[in-house]
């Protein structure tokens, strides 16, 4: 737990922050429990524990106040500061990483590239210049509190990290398809998209099944 909020409802927040932005957008300005839960897709009763961790309670009869919500969430995420971001890999994916715009808006700020490669050195890529990998320790020296993104070749993945975790990062975003070993203080998140892909699978040829099931019954 962090700070005694239960790691299934931190996992839930930002499900909720990006409801509550998107309510804000449409001028709303009180929603209810049951509307905002609808909206991320959990049961209302979860959702008023989960917001109980951060004191907000609502009022009942009236709701929560979306902006006032949404501070709290951030606060508690730490989303009122900005983050400094150093993202290594500068591949397809790390050039998509690299041009996303809401980034800035959440709270993170993506202060360095790094690559490998000699020809990418200098490119530009969504404002910033890449740097060759052999600066990591600088950057991270520059960047106190930094969160490293990983989207770096299988092969040479724990190698990075280790680098990384060596130099003083505690937060890693690990998006290359391996499993990787980091020491207990670090906070590591993996995004595997052939896995996401590979469950999706699963699901969908779950519904052809059934389809024709009922379609040729015994």
């Amino acid at each position: 737990m962090a700070k005694g909020i239960p790691i299934a409802t931190i996992a839930r927040l930002p499900v909720y922050l990006r409801a509550l932005r998107l309510l804000s957008e449409r001028g709303v300005n009180l929603v209810s429990s049951e509307v905002l839960a609808s909206s991320t897709a959990v049961r209302p009763t979860k959702l008023r524990k989960d917001l109980s961790y951060l004191g907000s309670y609502g009022v009942r009869g009236v709701g929560y106040d979306v902006d006032y919500l949404t501070h709290q969430i951030s606060r508690a995420m730490g989303l009122t500061q900005n983050w400094p971001v150093v993202l290594i890999g500068i591949g397809n994916l790390g050039q998509a990483l690299a041009g996303y715009g809401g980034f800035s808006s959440r709270g993170f700020q993506i202060k360095a590239l790094l690559d490998a490669d000699h020809t990418k050195i200098g490119t530009v890529v969504g404002g910033h210049a890449v740097r060759h990998i052999s600066e990591l320790e600088r950057v991270v020296a520059e960047n106190s509190n930094c969160i490293a993104v990983l989207a770096v070749p299988e092969d040479v993945a724990q190698a990075i990290c280790d680098r990384v975790v060596n130099a003083g990062v505690t937060s890693i975003l690990n998006f290359a398809p391996t499993v990787l070993q980091v020491p207990a203080q670090v906070q590591l998140r993996k995004v595997d998209l052939s896995i996401e892909l590979q469950i999706l699978a699963f699901y969908e040829q779950r519904k052809s099944i059934n389809t024709t099931t009922l379609s040729n019954p015994a």
